[in-house]
């Protein structure tokens, strides 16, 4: 039995009734706030306008957005009509964005201005020239042929755009009964959300997730911070992603708390919506988290209301967890481990877990989903303290990839096992720790090496603020360790200090052969460190290294 088996929209309208005057959303940087009832009154005004422009259950819109407010709103209009949300990564380009519209049959897309370098009014008049000659509602697009709408989140006006206050107007003119029938085809194992993996490797693919996959594993992630009604989440994370909608909008919602949120993460609005809200819990990725707590204006900040949170989207160092634990006030912070194809949590440390299981592990299982570590080449099962892939069962697991029906059957064999391409070990006492990817496990010379285990470690010596490990290609052993140093402000350390620091304490083997020095690391905008591009950095960097050499 899972939590509940209500729709997205169902489950809302119940905490509407229980919390009618209780804040649901906070933007605190602008003081803007809705109420439960409020918000819900602006979700059933939208679902009958996006109703009023044709779009109909089982039809795409992709939403390509920062946390601006209304996003929340689409999350819900469409979950309350059946139209799929297709959830578009802010940093995408025209080229990724032409990808997706496609792959995804998207019909409908809302926008807004832009962020950082891309003008994405721009970008759509580019790739949907025909939105400034067709009529609103009747765009024909060659390259697009199931597009039919574009809606810019706002109030300015955009030739052959609907904007938001247009599509709240046409809202008012549907009856409440037309909502209501469309309410009544809906069931709980539809697909509501479409979110397109990463892309650290090969094209995107389209993650299926239903209400059933998001709404309970966002209420079993609340349940392990012990969330209450009175709690409030500060939520810094992108929307687009898993992290935004299901540890962060559907752990509070099944949870009757409040959304704290920013429009996008800038570590000194993060300390200050904290304070001025009083938050309990924060989320972030580790580069948040060390952002927050390296920043120079950190201990202006009362951050005492904190209690817990979860720090997730990779693998998070140690000696940065007791940073946030004891200078963060982040006692009971928890670590969730999971892809999107997984909704996306498959293991969670408990706020009741010791702290050392907390700082060192993701926890255990969540409820209702099964676990178990196989050999990645024999797929038998491995039992506690072998290292091998990490697989899961359960309703959590996504219907599939969009119109991929082999890349389906690669992740998800045939008994219903999501394989996840990640390396894994379980302790004698059932708690999980991530040692890798398949792919990033470094193969030197015929010995196994775990970068993690290596950027653990370095995360120990004074001067190294963030550090990332990878394989470099080398003639001799296969494979050599590369790592990529961010040093502490003021730090002077140079290549032969990280060296000579990990001989003198780790096997011969596991000691970078080379050490990089940077400024800032590759990253998804989710917030994933894009190994590959380190692995291509240090290439290009070596062959100049032997080029200089050569010409000395």
């Amino acid at each position: 039995m899972v939590f509940t088996e209500d729709t997205i929209g169902e489950f809302l309208e119940k905490q509407v009734k229980k919390y009618p005057d209780k804040e649901f959303i906070v933007y605190p940087d602008r003081d803007l706030r809705f109420t439960y009832h409020e918000f819900n009154e602006r979700v059933n005004l939208l679902a009958k306008g996006l109703l009023a422009i044709g779009l109909k259950k089982g039809d795409h819109l992709g939403i390509w957005a920062t946390n601006v407010p209304d996003w929340l709103t689409f999350l819900f209009a469409t979950a309350k009509i059946g139209v799929v949300l297709v959830t578009i990564n802010t940093a995408y380009k025209s080229h990724e964005l032409e990808y997706v519209m496609k792959q995804s049959d998207m019909n409908a897309i809302a926008i807004i201005d832009g962020f950082r370098d891309v003008d994405y009014i721009r970008t759509i008049y580019e790739l949907v020239p025909e939105l400034k000659s067709h009529e609103r509602g009747n765009l024909k697009s060659k390259r697009f042929p199931k597009l039919e709408s574009v809606i810019y989140i706002g109030a300015a006006k955009h030739r052959g755009m609907y904007n938001i206050h247009e599509l709240m107007l046409l809202g008012k003119h549907i009856p409440d009964s037309e909502l209501e029938k469309v309410k009544k085809t809906l069931n709980n194992d539809d697909v509501i959300n479409m979110q397109y993996t990463s892309g650290t490797t090969g094209f995107p693919k389209g993650v299926m997730l239903t209400h059933r996959n998001i709404l309970n594993n966002g209420y079993y992630i609340g349940e392990r911070q012990k969330f209450t009604e009175k709690d409030k989440l500060c939520l810094p994370v992108p929307l687009f992603h898993c992290f935004g909608i299901v540890l962060g909008v559907l752990a509070i919602l099944t949870h009757a708390g409040t959304l704290v949120i920013l429009e996008e993460f800038d570590p000194l609005l993060v300390l200050a919506a904290v304070e001025k809200e009083k938050c309990i819990a924060l989320y972030g990725v580790p580069t948040m988290f060390i952002a927050e707590f390296t920043h120079p204006m950190f201990d202006m900040f009362d951050l005492s209301s904190l209690r817990t949170g979860i720090m997730a989207g990779s693998p998070c160092p140690i000696e940065a967890m007791k940073r946030v634990i004891n200078d963060m006030h982040m006692k009971e912070v928890t670590i969730v481990y999971g892809l999107t194809e997984a909704s996306p949590g498959i293991t969670q440390s408990s706020v009741d877990d010791p702290i050392e299981k907390r700082v060192e592990t993701v926890g255990k299982p969540l409820p209702h989903i099964e676990v178990k570590i196989v050999d990645p080449e024999t797929g038998e099962e491995l039992g506690p303290g072998q290292i091998g892939e990490i697989c899961c069962r359960g309703y959590n697991v996504m219907k599939g990839y969009y119109k991929m029906p082999e890349m389906t059957k690669e992740v998800i064999d045939e008994d219903g096992w999501l394989h996840s391409g990640d390396l894994a070990v379980m302790d004698e006492d059932g708690y999980y720790s991530i040692v890798g990817r398949i792919k990033d496990m470094i193969i030197r010379g015929g010995e196994n090496i775990y970068p993690r285990e290596i950027e653990e470690f370095l995360h120990t010596m004074p001067g190294i603020k963030d550090v990332q490990v990878v394989g470099i290609p080398d003639e001799k052993y296969g494979e050599i360790v590369g790592a990529f140093v961010i040093k502490e402000k003021g730090a002077d350390i140079k290549e032969e200090d990280v060296r000579d620091y990990a001989i003198e304490r780790i096997a011969r083997y596991k000691v970078p052969k080379h050490v990089f020095f940077v400024e800032e690391f590759p990253l998804t905008a989710s917030g994933k460190v894009q190994k590959f591009k380190l692995r291509e950095m240090a290439i290009e960097l070596l062959k100049k290294k032997r080029e200089n050499d050569s010409t000395k």
